[in-house]
């Protein structure tokens, strides 16, 4: 079992992710540069936050287009587990491996701060460590985290319990008034029809260990490495 992290030019979560996952969940992983066009030994793949080419054009635009990401398009086609860290997220909608877009944040301001997410799908291999309905803590740092799909989409993730994460309060209600960014139905992190790619725009990894302050973010990506050991 092998985790790649992939960095782009503009990656700044790298070594922010690559951490939890060699040094505490001790699972071989790797830097690859984004211009490589093999994947094939490893079976986790990880697109960290940052801002990919300066999040010129749009978020994402310009690194769906790096010669990796062919080859992380195949790799998800036979099933390999891809979980996509804000930036990563965006990049994953860009290149049609989930649905929707990431729009600039309603209040049309960077946000950077810890948020509450409710854990809304805890049956699938990023969750199946968390509890039902379990409120996270978990940081964002975004300027364009605002998730928009078209009402037949958001429909279809509903039905297919595809939303895995909502922001909600302290108390796991949900509203305006918990919604960082203006996401439609306070959405936070969504699934692919398989349930093998993860997209979310908070950082699990900045609260993986309690010397961050929590270690909420282990529980996802703790999920991730157990359910790929079991395969």
């Amino acid at each position: 079992m092998k985790a790649a992290v992939i960095v782009f030019p503009g990656s700044n979560c790298d070594h922010d992710i690559y951490i939890p996952l060699k040094k505490m969940l001790n699972i071989p992983t790797e830097f690859v540069w984004h211009k490589a066009t093999d994947l094939g030994s490893f079976g986790i793949i990880v697109l960290p936050g940052g801002f990919s080419y300066g999040d010129y054009l749009r978020c994402g635009a310009i690194a769906r287009f790096s010669p990796v990401m062919k080859e992380v398009v195949t790799r998800a086609r036979r099933g390999a587990k891809i979980i996509g860290i804000c930036n990563g997220f965006q990049i994953l909608t860009e290149s049609g491996l989930l649905p929707g877009a990431l729009l600039k944040n309603s209040n049309q301001k960077f946000v950077c701060r810890t948020v509450h997410l409710r854990v809304e799908n805890n049956r699938t291999i990023f969750t199946h460590k968390c509890a039902e309905k379990e409120i996270l803590r978990i940081p964002i740092a975004h300027g364009e985290g605002n998730y928009y799909c078209d009402p037949g989409t958001l429909e279809e993730l509903k039905n297919r319990e595809q939303i895995v994460f909502r922001y909600s309060n302290e108390n796991g209600e949900t509203g305006l008034m918990s919604n960082p960014n203006g996401s439609i139905d306070n959405i936070a992190g969504i699934i692919n029809r398989e349930g093998n790619i993860l997209g979310m725009m908070p950082h699990p990894e900045r609260r993986s260990d309690e010397i961050l302050g929590h270690d909420d973010g282990l529980k996802i990506l703790g999920s991730m490495v157990e359910s790929f050991a079991r395969n």
